[in-house]
C-alpha cells in the first residue's frame, strides 16, 4: 500500500513539473504577447475595445472550460477507467464531445447574434462612443467563436489528464499566444481596422489548440464519434458536477469584479496598484498551485474510484507538502522584496517611484494569502475526486461575503492595501472552511509527515528571510537608483535568497526537496 502510493506521489511530483514548465512557457509568451499588442497598438480606444471584446469570451473559457468543466469531467471518467472497459469509457467521451460541440455551437450562435447587448452590458461607456462600440461589437463577433474551441480543448484536457497525459493540454495555451503574436506581426496591414488582425490571431488560436490535442488522443484510441445520448449516466454525473462548479467559477469572477468596483471609488490608481500586484501573484499560483492541483486531480480520482481513501488522504499530505514547499517561500520572497520587484518590473516612464511604492504594498498584502490561495486548487481537487462539487461553491459564497465584508472594513484606513488584505484574509476562510469539511468526510489527511515538512519549511524560510535581510543591511534598497542598480539588486537578492532555501531544505532533511532532486535527475539523464 505505501509502495502504490510513493508510486502515485513520484507520478503528481512528475506531472507537477511537466504542467508548471509548460505554464511558465506560456506566462512567459503571454508578456511577449502584451510587449507587441502595446508596441503595434498602444493604449487608446482601439485596444479597449479589443480587451472588452476578448474578455467576454475569455470569461465564458473560465466559466465552461477548465474552470468547471475539465474538472467534473476528470473523476467521472476516471471512474469509468477503473471500474468498466475502456470501451464504456471512450463511448462516455464521445458522448460528452458530442453534447458539447452541440451546446457550444448554440452558445457561439447566440453570442455573435446578441453581441450588442452582450457589448452593452460589459463595457456601458462604449455606448456613447459609436465608432467604439460598433469596433468592439465586430471584433466581439470575430472572436466569440473562440468559446467553441477552447472548450473542447477543455474536454479533451480532461481525457488527456485521466490517462496521465499532460503535455500536449498544459502547452496549448502557448498556441494562443504565439497566434496573437504572429497575426499582430504579418496581417495588421491587410485590415481596415489593424487591430482586427489580433481578433483573427485570438481565433487561430482557438483551433490550434483543438488541433494540438488530437495527435496525443489518438495515442490512447480516442476517436470521436457522433454520439448523442443525453440519457447516458455517465453524462448525468458530468452535468450534477458541473452546475455547481459553474456557479462557484461565477462567484470567483463576480469576486474580482466586486473587487474593481470598490477600487474605483478610491484615489485614482487603486484599480492599476491592484492589478499590477496580482499579475505578480499569478506567476507563482500559476506555476506552483495549477499545476499541482492539476496533476492531483487524476491521481485522487483513481485512489476514490478504487475505494482507497487511506492512499487519497497519504496523496493529498504530499501534494499539500510538495505545494507549500514551493509556495510558502515563494510568499516570503514576495513580501520581503515586494518594493524591489514591483520596481524593476514596472518603474519606468509615467509609473514612477510613488507608484511602484503604492502597488509593492499591494502586492505584500496580497502574498500574506499566497499559501492559501495555492492550497485551495488542491483542496478543491480532492472535493472533485469525491464528486462533491456543491461545498466548494458554497465556500465560493461564503468566501465572496467574506470578501466584500473585509474589503468594506478594511478599504478607507488602508485604502487599495486593504482590498488586498480582504482578498487574503477570504482565501484564509475558505481554506479553514473547506479543511474543516474535507475532513469531516475522509478524516484526517494531515498526517504527521505534513507537520514535519511544514515545520522545516518555515524554518528554511526564515532561514532564506535572514538572508535578504543581511543583503538589504549591507546595501540598502534605493527605489530612486538607476535601472542596472535596482536589477542588480534584485537579482542578488533572489539569487542569495533561492540558493540558502534549498540549502537549508537539504540540510534539514525535507522529503519534498529529494522529490524535487530526483525529478531534475531524470530531466537531465
Amino acid at each position: 500500500m505505501e509502495q502504490q502510493s510513493g508510486s502515485e506521489n513520484a507520478k503528481v511530483a512528475k506531472a507537477a513539473g511537466i504542467v508548471g514548465i509548460a505554464t511558465m512557457l506560456s506566462r512567459v509568451f503571454g508578456v511577449l504577447r502584451d510587449m507587441v499588442i502595446a508596441a503595434f497598438f498602444g493604449a487608446s480606444l482601439l485596444t479597449d475595445a479589443f480587451w472588452v471584446a476578448f474578455r467576454i469570451p475569455n470569461m465564458l473559457r473560465r466559466l465552461l472550460g477548465e474552470g468547471s468543466l475539465t474538472v467534473s469531467f476528470v473523476p467521472v471518467f476516471t471512474e469509468y477507467l477503473q471500474k468498466r472497459t475502456k470501451e464504456e469509457a471512450l463511448e462516455l467521451a464521445a458522448n460528452a464531445f458530442t453534447i458539447l460541440s452541440f451546446i457550444l455551437a448554440i452558445v457561439s450562435v447566440l453570442g455573435i447574434l446578441l453581441s450588442p447587448l452582450i457589448v452593452g452590458l460589459i463595457a456601458p461607456g462604449f455606448i456613447a462612443k459609436p465608432e467604439q462600440f460598433a469596433l468592439a461589437v465586430f471584433l466581439n463577433r470575430l472572436m466569440f467563436p473562440y468559446i467553441f474551441f477552447i472548450a473542447l480543448v477543455a474536454l479533451c484536457m480532461g481525457i488527456l489528464n485521466s490517462f496521465r497525459h499532460f503535455t500536449a493540454p498544459a502547452l496549448s495555451p502557448v498556441m494562443l499566444n504565439v497566434a496573437m503574436i504572429a497575426a499582430a506581426l504579418t496581417l495588421r496591414n491587410y485590415f481596415a481596422q489593424p487591430i482586427t488582425a489580433l481578433a483573427v490571431g485570438v481565433l487561430a488560436g482557438g483551433v490550434l489548440q483543438l488541433a494540438m490535442q488530437w495527435p496525443a488522443l489518438r495515442k490512447f484510441g480516442v476517436k470521436f464519434k457522433f454520439s448523442f445520448n443525453l440519457r447516458h449516466p455517465g453524462i448525468k454525473q458530468i452535468g450534477l458536477l458541473m452546475l455547481p462548479a459553474i456557479l462557484g467559477a461565477g462567484v470567483g469572477t463576480i469576486n474580482v469584479f466586486v473587487g474593481t468596483v470598490l477600487a474605483s471609488l478610491l484615489p485614482g490608481g487603486s484599480v492599476t496598484y491592484l492589478f499590477y500586484a496580482d499579475r505578480i501573484m499569478e506567476f507563482p499560483l500559476g506555476i506552483f498551485a495549477i499545476a499541482i492541483g492539476t496533476a492531483a486531480l487524476p491521481s485522487f480520482s483513481r485512489h476514490v474510484a478504487a475505494g482507497q481513501m487511506d492512499d487519497l488522504k497519504s496523496n493529498i499530505s504530499f501534494s499539500l507538502r510538495l505545494l507549500l514547499f514551493l509556495t510558502i517561500p515563494a510568499m516570503v520572497a514576495l513580501m520581503a522584496l515586494h518594493l524591489p520587484i514591483i520596481s524593476v518590473l514596472f518603474q519606468r516612464g509615467a509609473f514612477d517611484a510613488q507608484a511602484a511604492v503604492y502597488t509593492g504594498q499591494a502586492l505584500f498584502c496580497y502574498a500574506l494569502g499566497l499559501w492559501a490561495y495555492a492550497m485551495l486548487r488542491v483542496l478543491v481537487s480532492a472535493f472533485y475526486s469525491l464528486q462533491d462539487s456543491r461545498w466548494p461553491m458554497k465556500a465560493a459564497i461564503i468566501t465572496l461575503l467574506v470578501n466584500v465584508l473585509c474589503s468594506l472594513i478594511l478599504m478607507y484606513p488602508l485604502k487599495h492595501n486593504g482590498i488586498a488584505l480582504a482578498g487574503s484574509i477570504s482565501a484564509i476562510v475558505n481554506i479553514l472552511l473547506l479543511a474543516f469539511v474535507l475532513r469531516k468526510k475522509i478524516g484526517s489527511f494531515l498526517d504527521a509527515a505534513f507537520y514535519s515538512s511544514l515545520r522545516k519549511i518555515i524554518i528554511s524560510s526564515l532561514g532564506m528571510l535572514g538572508v535578504i535581510l543581511l543583503i538589504e543591511f549591507i546595501k540598502p534598497w534605493n527605489t530612486n537608483a538607476a535601472f542596472p542598480t535596482r536589477l542588480t539588486y534584485l537579482i542578488i537578492a533572489i539569487g542569495a535568497g533561492g540558493v540558502s532555501y534549498f540549502a537549508f531544505a537539504y540540510l534539514l532533511q525535507i522529503q519534498e526537496m529529494h522529490s524535487v532532486v530526483q525529478q531534475l535527475k531524470k530531466r537531465l539523464r
